[in-house]
């Protein structure tokens, strides 16, 4: 039998399934930060800063009792988390480092096919000397290598040197120590990743049914495809043969789409309420996320259950953007209302509004805007700045 759920009850679960329908005031230790991303699974890691850092607005926008310094705290001295790659950088529990270990094998694999074509035989003696380099003189800062002849393309046009650093990296002989003003410090593995998840393997079999499982949990319901997307470790392949595999343990379920037409066909775990009321409702105050917040990485995802169409225009040439450089998503409850361009003058010592844009039938109600300014007044308060201003025509027309 294929389970119908509602537009209503399939936000609801995503939302809970994503951290963002627990109470956001509620007293975060270390402890429950790092429950938390679990739970989430990954936090994107992003250098654009406009207002804060991506991992730091993501976790506020779930619990605004949240402290940059336990993050810290589990990254560099407790190693519960590490840095790598899923469809970008993110923090990752350190618990998931032996199914890394594939990822690792299998970038290797790709990156030295393309280099011998590119560089010929011998491209990675520099690989091996910056290894060495930093085994015998310890961790070091990416800012510390040579980069004479730095290109604007991808990482492989880079000066050897700092290729090298991203190569041992990505390909796990590497890892991130510690971050300096956002530089990243490179050591060996085995001197960052604790030695039992360092030394533990895991067989492919194993590993793509973790990957699977994993990111299904996390959806909540998804087709094969958003399953491979999810963490970005298995092939669509490989999470369609799950999906096949597993049949007998998934129930079949066909998700409600905003503005109607034809069902989303999904697979969810069994015991999947369909019923939105056995779901949390999320909290009512509007809520700022990051661009790259988890609710929304999945673009086509978001606009099928959230009618919300956005896109990151930090690449767009200015005079073709729809709205502008990093703008913001807002949500109320489990509704996505609008976005917002604002950034932080620490100078000024000001969250500076520039504009604010509603989605069709979303009202600027006066008590929505109280809840708007409420939400702005925390992030002033947890970036450090003052007050909030507010420039003029930022409610557009």
């Amino acid at each position: 039998m294929v389970i119908q759920l509602s537009n209503t009850a399939a936000r609801r679960i995503f939302l809970h399934r994503q951290g963002l329908s627990a109470p956001p005031g509620e007293a975060l230790s270390k402890a429950g930060l790092l429950e938390m991303i679990r739970q989430l699974g990954f936090v994107q890691v992003d250098s654009i800063s406009t207002v804060e850092r991506a991992h730091n607005q993501i976790l506020f926008s779930r619990n605004q009792t949240f402290r940059r310094e336990h993050l810290r705290e589990l990254l560099e001295e407790d190693r519960a988390l590490f840095e790598h790659w899923t469809h970008d950088a993110a923090i990752v529990p350190c618990e998931f480092y032996p199914y890394w270990k594939h990822r690792f094998a299998r970038k290797e694999a790709g990156i030295r096919e393309r280099w011998v074509k590119w560089q010929g035989e011998g491209f990675d003696a520099a690989f091996e000397e910056t290894y060495a380099k930093i085994a015998e003189g310890g961790a070091i800062l990416a800012r510390e290598v040579r980069e004479t002849g730095h290109k604007s393309g991808g990482w492989w046009e880079w000066h050897p040197s700092k290729t090298a650093l991203e190569f041992l990296w990505h390909t796990g002989r590497l890892a991130i120590s510690a971050r300096r003003n956002f530089q990243k410090i490179y050591d060996l593995s085995e001197r960052v990743i604790p030695g039992h998840h360092l030394a533990a393997e895991v067989d492919h079999a194993e590993f793509v049914d973790w990957a699977c499982r994993e990111a299904l949990a996390r959806l909540g319901f998804a087709t094969h495809g958003e399953i491979a997307a999810f963490w970005d470790l298995v092939t669509p392949e490989e999470a369609k043969a799950w999906v096949r595999d597993n049949r007998d343990r998934l129930d079949e379920v066909e998700i409600d789409c905003v503005g109607g037409g034809r069902a989303r066909a999904s697979v969810a775990f069994p015991g999947l309420s369909p019923d939105a009321a056995d779901w949390p409702e999320p909290p009512a105050r509007v809520r700022v996320l990051s661009p790259f917040d988890p609710l929304l990485r999945d673009r086509n995802r978001a606009e099928r259950l959230f009618g919300f169409r956005y896109r990151i225009e930090v690449f767009v040439p200015e005079a073709k953007r729809e709205y502008g450089y990093y703008v913001f998503p807002l949500i109320e409850g489990d509704r996505m209302i609008g976005r917002i361009d604002m950034r932080t003058d620490r100078k000024a010592d000001a969250l500076n509004v520039a504009r604010l844009w509603l989605e069709p039938k979303v009202r600027a109600s006066s008590g929505r805007l109280q809840k708007l300014d409420a939400e702005l007044q925390r992030i002033a308060r947890f970036t450090g700045v003052g007050e909030v201003v507010y420039a003029d025509g930022w409610l557009g027309g």
